[in-house]
Formats: structure tokens, C-alpha cells, sequence
């Protein structure tokens, strides 16, 4: 009789058998809370005389992908370097291992521990897990159901999200400059304005936009008449609100991308809309056609007139004409014949002509334009093309982090002379866009410059592509991990010592940020 067999029985094993046990805790029902995971590993466990030694534990985490779930991480990390002191892995039930969209991306973390020789053991679940045909098709089967279930339930919110636009009301984010967030219970009477940080505590109250301060409202309507009327750019109207000394709701100095934002953003006429971006399921963020988006008109009060909106899409609409590129290298050749030579300030000296970042994300570079037609300066001025680029998307990054870090419940102060990042008051974070450059043989380097006077807490270091038109990676970097020194070098690849912080995207730095809404007791 196997030892299996014997526990089964109810006889005591001759030996225990070391386990480690894997829990996590989503936002789900609390059934699959870590203690009641542990609970059910554990009678099991006695019952098949499993020593647990190891617990890996996620708490918070979804189960959609492996980003973010450290402790399954390290768990598969462990197994795989040959670190696992134990033998077997006890797991709630088959959805606490992961509720990924791909059954396979589940079956091969399995796959990874069963080539290692450590067993999993799913504890709640009616089928043992030993290979049998039966059990591989349920096991199939509940990877797809967990799938699914993930799927089904995303739509049910987003059906629910959709409702409560239509209804007018607001679904996350900042009010933006001139607006304000207001709370209103379940008749949409008006309970409290909301500053920023603050959330509503009551499931069934409400929030609403409503027209700010009288001199944010002014400012607003006076950007729109400089863009109409006075025909300024979104840039110089930045330029010229800095030179004045205002600022963004944020506190920080005006961007052309903030003014922008300004110019094209419904609410300030009143309309609710929502579904511009898709981000479902942890996949990647997809720009929705007009077509999808959820709207509401008139949801709520506009503080701009809707002629003066209309008339800023159409300029901006005509100014986004599609040239092809045979149009806009004529353009550029008979501007050359003009005026003997080319630059991005003279590009953009003209009305009639796109402007030199449309000369820049077509052609990847000024420079590469120029070569089409047959200019070059008498110097390599390729480099001040990416610093300018790289100047201008520094602004435009840090606005969006913090705005990403406001949306999920975390508060953001921002130093407006260094951009220092003061997060919910406990920690602090400096982003640096890292340009990258080639070395003789065609390899690719970063050169991180760490603030040894400012000492941030963590430094989040956006890693340019090869072209350096877009952000490739991220690397969080904790100082006190790194010591005085006052840069990194980077390559390609750099090892665990450094790859180890190194990430796609910064949804791990925003899981950090983040706060959960507590219901108040009535």
C-alpha cells in the first residue's frame, strides 16, 4: 500500500512529507481570504502527513497574469534554481493558482514544479491531482471556468460602469483644472465637495463634476479664446501661462500636453465620456474609436461655451491633416529652397506647414527628414533632437504617473523645482527618462543619473528604445539598495543584481501607491 493510500486510510504516514503552501487573496468573496485558505490547506495537509514549512502568500493580488504576484514568483523562482526544500505545493483550489486568460500560461507555471519533481495539490477541489486522464480534463476545465469567470465578471462591470455614465455620473480620475468632484447620495443631492485624495465612503453615494474656483474657470475660457481667437499654440500658451506664474491643479508648471488636454476634453462642455481606452483584463491598453465610447451630453454644467469647443476641434482637426509623406517631403524641400536651410523652430515658424514633431514621428527623426530631401547641417545635431524630445516628454510622464497614482486612492505632492514625487506622505520617487545609445559594435547603453542630493526613496528609470521614440522599460530602483553611488550603467541584459528591478510597465510601482476605499459604519 503506497504512503498515499495509507493517509487515506486514516494510518500515520512513516515519514512527513515537506510542503510548501501557496494563498492568495483577491478583492473575490471572503471565502477565499488567506486565512481560510490556510485553514483548509492545513486539515489537509495533517490528513496526508504534509509538514508545511514554506508559505508563499499574495494578498491583494488578481490572478489574471504574473505580474505583480511576487510570491508565486519566488515560489517558481525557488523550484527552479533548486532552493525548494520541500516536495509537494498545497494550493486552496485551482483558481487560487491563477485565474489566467490562457489555460496553458497556468498548466506551465504546473509544468515548471512538476519537471523540478515538486507535486501540485489542489485542496478544496473533489479530484486528486495525479496525472490521471479524469483529472487532466477537470483540471482543464476549471482553468477555463476560472478564465471566464474573470471575463464574465469584467463585463458585468463595465456594463455597470457604462450605467452609471449614461446616468452622469463620474467613474474615476481627477476633475482636471477648473472642475470639481462632488459627492451626491443615491436622490443626487448634493453632499460634500471632495478634495483630492478623498473618496466617497458610502456604496450608494455618487459623484458628479461641477464648475471650480471663478479664476480657474476664467483661466479655462481664456485658453480657449488665445487658441481661437489669438490663434496661439498649445505650446506658447503654456509658455505664456508660466511666464505669468500659474500653475496646473497639480501644482506644477503648465506643458502643451495639459493644454491640450484642456482644448479637447468634453467635460468642460458638460459631457460625460467614457471607454476612450480599453484596459481590460490586464491586457494592453487600446485607443477606442469614437464609435465605442460611452457618452452622456449635457451630464453635467459646462463652464465653456460649446461654440468655442467645436471651433478648437476643427483647428485641431485641420492642423492633424493627413499629409502623405511624398506631401510633406515637398513641403519641406520647397521650405529648404526658401530659406537655405531647416530647423524645427523655423518648421514651425509656418501655419501652413506640420509641425516638426509630425516631421519626427513620421520620418523617426528631424535629421532623417532632412536627409530625404538632400540637406544636412554642417554638424550632427541628432542629439539635440532626442534631449528635446526627451525635455518634453519628462513633463508629460510625470503628469500621467501622478495621475495614475491619484486615480488608484494615493496622494502625490510634487516638488515644482526638482519634481521630487512625495507619495501619501510615506515615501518618496524621482523619474529620470533614460535616453539610450550605441556603442561601435551596435549594442545598446543606458547611463542612469541618480540624485545623491535629493536621495529619493526609489528612482523610476524610463528606459528609451534604440530609436529613442519610445519608453522600453522601467527599472525601480531603491536607494537604499544602491549605495552613494551616483549613476548606473545599463546594458541589454545586466543580471539578476540589476534585472531584478526591471519591469514592463509600472503597474508594480502603482500597486505600492495605491489605497483601498473603507466603507463607513452608519
Amino acid at each position: 500500500m503506497t504512503q498515499t493510500e495509507d493517509s487515506r486510510a486514516g494510518a500515520r504516514p512513516s515519514r512527513m512529507i515537506r510542503a510548501a503552501q501557496y494563498v492568495r487573496m483577491s478583492t473575490e468573496h471572503q471565502k477565499y481570504s488567506t486565512e481560510n485558505q490556510a485553514e483548509i490547506i492545513a486539515r489537509y495537509a495533517a490528513q496526508r502527513g504534509f509538514e508545511i514549512v514554506e508559505t508563499y502568500a499574495d494578498n491583494g493580488k488578481s490572478g489574471l497574469r504574473l505580474d505583480g504576484r511576487d510570491a508565486l514568483k519566488r515560489l517558481i523562482a525557488d523550484v527552479q534554481a533548486g532552493r525548494a526544500d520541500f516536495e509537494v505545493v498545497l494550493v486552496y483550489d485551482v483558481s487560487r493558482w491563477g485565474r489566467f486568460q490562457d489555460a496553458d500560461e497556468s498548466a506551465y507555471y504546473e509544468f515548471l514544479c512538476r519537471e523540478a519533481g515538486i507535486s501540485i495539490h489542489y485542496c478544496a477541489e473533489q479530484f486528486e491531482n495525479d496525472g490521471s486522464l479524469s483529472a487532466t480534463i477537470i483540471k482543464s476545465m476549471k482553468r477555463a471556468m476560472a478564465g471566464e469567470y474573470s471575463r464574465e465578471l469584467s463585463v458585468k462591470v463595465f456594463t455597470g460602469q457604462c450605467r452609471l455614465i449614461g446616468l452622469g455620473y463620474r467613474q474615476g480620475g481627477p476633475a482636471g483644472y477648473g472642475l470639481r468632484r462632488q459627492l451626491v447620495d443615491e436622490q443626487r443631492r448634493p453632499k460634500a465637495t471632495l478634495l483630492r485624495g478623498e473618496h466617497k465612503s458610502l456604496q450608494t453615494d455618487r459623484v458628479v463634476l461641477t464648475p471650480g474656483p471663478v479664476e480657474e474657470i476664467d483661466l479655462v475660457r481664456r485658453i480657449y479664446r488665445m487658441f481661437v481667437l489669438n490663434r496661439r499654440s498649445e505650446r506658447e500658451i503654456a509658455a505664456l501661462l508660466n511666464g505669468e506664474g500659474q500653475v496646473t491643479d497639480l501644482g506644477r508648471p503648465w506643458t502643451r500636453g495639459v493644454v491640450h488636454q484642456i482644448l479637447t476634453n468634453e467635460k468642460y462642455i458638460g459631457n460625460n465620456v467614457y471607454n476612450r481606452v480599453s484596459f481590460k483584463l490586464k491586457k494592453k491598453r487600446v485607443a477606442n474609436t469614437p464609435d465605442m465610447w460611452v457618452r452622456a451630453d449635457g451630464a453635467f454644467e459646462g463652464i465653456v461655451d460649446p461654440d468655442f469647443f467645436a471651433a478648437a476641434q476643427r483647428i485641431i482637426a485641420e492642423r492633424c491633416r493627413r499629409y502623405t509623406d511624398a506631401e510633406m517631403l515637398e513641403r519641406l524641400t520647397e521650405l529648404l529652397e526658401r530659406r537655405g536651410c531647416l530647423s524645427g523652430l523655423i518648421i514651425d515658424e509656418l501655419e501652413d506647414m506640420p509641425s516638426s514633431s509630425t516631421y519626427r514621428q513620421r520620418f523617426g527623426s528631424l535629421m532623417r527628414a532632412y536627409e530625404l530631401v538632400g540637406w544636412s547641417p554642417s554638424r550632427d545635431y541628432r542629439y539635440l533632437e532626442t534631449n528635446r524630445f526627451l525635455r518634453t516628454l519628462h513633463p508629460e510622464v510625470v503628469s500621467g504617473t501622478v495621475a495614475q497614482i491619484e486615480r488608484l486612492g494615493g496622494a502625490v505632492r510634487v516638488d515644482p523645482v526638482t519634481d521630487l514625487l512625495t507619495i501619501n506622505e510615506e515615501f518618496t520617487a524621482s523619474l529620470a527618462i533614460v535616453r539610450s545609445t550605441r556603442t561601435a559594435s551596435g549594442d545598446l547603453r543606458w547611463k542612469i543619473r541618480l540624485d545623491a542630493g535629493l536621495k529619493p526613496d526609489i528612482t523610476i528609470a524610463a528606459r528609451m528604445d534604440g530609436s529613442n521614440a519610445a519608453v522600453r522599460d522601467y527599472y525601480l530602483l531603491p536607494w537604499i539598495d544602491l549605495g552613494p553611488q551616483d549613476r548606473v550603467r545599463l546594458a541589454e541584459t545586466n543580471g539578476v543584481s540589476l534585472d531584478a528591478y526591471r519591469f514592463d510597465d509600472l503597474e508594480r510601482f502603482f500597486e505600492l501607491t495605491g489605497r483601498a476605499t473603507l466603507r463607513s459604519a452608519a
